[in-house]
């Protein structure tokens, strides 16, 4: 499948036109899809696409392993492609359709990324904006008498979630880890602790994350016709992925990454040293061997091959992130060129995706099998001269001293505040006038950060190039104002600024830089073309309505798709 001769242009076109529903075409001059994220307006008059009846590919996927390379650039894959033109990874881009210009959506963090990979939809329609999110509609955690209580509360779907944050096995209680991790729960929910789910003041009670998630996945419609799912992740949090019906993903197989890394020194988590990543990493490929083999993700029942499954791979990302590790220099040498470190790590990604490779033939599985190889986020920034790093915590503490003094009596104006590479703030007084008065304030500190080196380095606008408050973030997320859910303020930082109080991170995401949100996408196997590349602009949320058209599926059956028209992944 992936190294199968070169197919003339032609057939390779309409090949993958069958595929996606569109129209064919070689020329450079062909209109590339329309963002929905970033026009909608111009994107909810785009064509819908057309049901799986009418144009089906004649040879549909039986198939589909996703897999996200957290922190990977399309330049990072380029780079080491170029370097490795026999490596797997090279395999997959040169042996299918690789789309050089996708990004995915904004905010570029993990959890709306990944929704958006799976449900065809920007956070404005998944609503979902961060793993760690906030609602002026819901009640906080612990909340048991709903009858007047004062709505507003943290959404977080982090490792805060667990029943154990510190094991791996999320407090399942296993023996022997981690080595035992295998044996952990498919069904992830259960190790949820509902103590500290936001509550729902309609139900008086705690708010799963699939029941949080605005619109269906890609799961809950496979498993609507018949076949079988599974996924592996870094939090049981990803349970948001069964979706509203709560049954989406048959077998989730979710390790938590921020727990302590066993064999590793005291209050080290499995990303803080680079080793333990790759470790942690090779369970849950482990686990999707185990899939492909047939089994469920810990080889203990036959089950057979899932019609949709992958997982995420954290290591590139804590590459990109820690500024040294096992005696490497994390991060990039100069712009856009990997540190030793990363090159070490994109090694490994390609060591292990040669594994599914090699285990999909040996199955005979790669005749019938698409790999779909994406990132929920890029890292920003790519270029280490460019790092501020800045304490945002001063900021947020000024923001709301300045906000009592001129309200006398008042509380603080920030209700929730997530600031990594961006600023995403939601206001206890969610007023014109209170947004402005936070805007005016955050525009106008100054102070000294640090660089890449620890040394001092001025900052101005807190960090920001544009500041979004009130309305006008409403607008950017293309909600109405007053949505429950969308931040009161979005900030947009300065190239090279990484909001952190310590000195421990090079990089982070979040943000909407081409460093945070340019990411590889390639789709390589049954029912593809060889070796064609698109070069129009694609967008990440088009790879859930193309899973569905590549095993013979209606894309319209996503609430998504139908409300953002999003189309399937163009041809060029």
């Amino acid at each position: 499948m992936f190294r199968r001769p070169a197919r003339p242009v032609t057939a390779a076109v309409a090949a993958l036109a069958a595929v996606g529903g569109l129209t064919a075409t070689t020329t450079a001059a062909a209109t590339p899809a329309t963002s929905a994220a970033a026009t909608p307006a111009t994107s909810a008059a785009a064509t819908p696409a057309t049901s799986a009846s009418a144009h089906s590919p004649a040879h549909v996927a039986r198939h589909v392993l996703l897999l996200s390379i957290d922190g990977l650039h399309q330049s990072d894959l380029a780079w080491y492609v170029a370097r490795h033109p026999r490596s797997a990874l090279a395999r997959l881009a040169t042996g299918g359709v690789e789309y050089t210009h996708a990004r995915t959506t904004d905010p570029s963090d993990s959890f709306p990324g990944l929704v958006g990979q799976l449900t065809g939809g920007n956070p404005g329609t998944t609503g979902i904006y961060y793993d760690d999110g906030y609602s002026s509609a819901l009640l906080p955690a612990g909340t048991t008498h709903c009858a007047g209580a004062k709505p507003g509360a943290e959404v977080d779907f982090t490792e805060d979630l667990d029943r154990d944050k510190d094991s791996i096995d999320a407090g399942q209680g296993l023996a022997g880890l981690p080595g035992s991790i295998l044996k952990m729960t498919g069904a992830a929910r259960g190790l949820i602790d509902p103590s500290k789910l936001p509550v729902d003041p309609k139900t008086c009670k705690p708010l799963y994350p699939h029941s949080y998630l605005k619109v269906n996945t890609v799961f809950n419609v496979v498993r609507k016709a018949g076949l079988r799912t599974a996924w592996s992740d870094k939090h049981v949090a990803y349970e948001i992925l069964n979706g509203p019906s709560g049954n989406g993903v048959q077998d989730l197989f979710a390790p938590e990454i921020n727990s302590q890394a066993i064999g590793y020194p005291a209050g080290t988590d499995w990303t803080k040293d680079n080793a333990a990543t790759r470790q942690y990493d090779g369970y849950k490929v482990k686990a999707v061997l185990n899939e492909i083999d047939g089994y469920d993700h810990g080889r203990t029942h036959r089950t057979g091959t899932p019609a949709v499954f992958g997982m995420n791979f954290q290591s590139v990302s804590t590459a990109q992130k820690l500024p040294a590790s096992e005696g490497l220099t994390g991060g990039y040498a100069a712009k856009g060129v990997p540190g030793p470190l990363l090159a070490r790590n994109l090694a490994f990604v390609d060591q292990e995706v040669g594994a599914f490779l090699t285990e999909l033939r040996s199955q005979h599985l790669d005749g019938s099998t698409t790999v779909i190889l994406s990132s929920k986020h890029g890292q920003s920034p790519t270029d280490p001269k460019a790092l501020t790093r800045i304490d945002d915590g001063p900021l947020l503490d000024g923001l709301n001293a300045a906000w009592k003094k001129a309200h006398p009596g008042a509380g603080d104006l920030v209700a929730h505040s997530v600031d990594d590479d961006a600023m995403l703030i939601w206001l206890n007084d969610r007023s014109q006038a209170a947004t402005a008065f936070a805007k005016a304030y955050l525009l106008a500190q100054s102070g000294t950060g640090n660089d890449i080196a620890g040394k001092a380095r001025p900052f101005t606008t807190s960090g920001l190039k544009t500041l979004y408050a009130g309305a006008a973030t409403a607008r950017y997320f293309h909600v109405k104002p007053g949505d429950s859910r969308v931040p009161d303020l979005f900030g947009i930082a300065q190239y090279g600024v990484v909001y952190t109080g310590g000195k421990s991170k090079i990089a982070e995401h979040g943000g909407a830089h081409a460093d945070d949100l340019d990411v590889p996408l390639v789709v390589s196997g049954a029912a593809t073309p060889h070796g064609v590349r698109v070069s129009g602009s694609v967008e990440t949320t088009q790879i859930a309505p193309t899973i569905l058209r590549l095993l013979g599926l209606n894309p319209r059956a996503l609430d998504a798709v139908r409300v953002e028209h999003t189309a399937t992944l163009p041809v060029r």
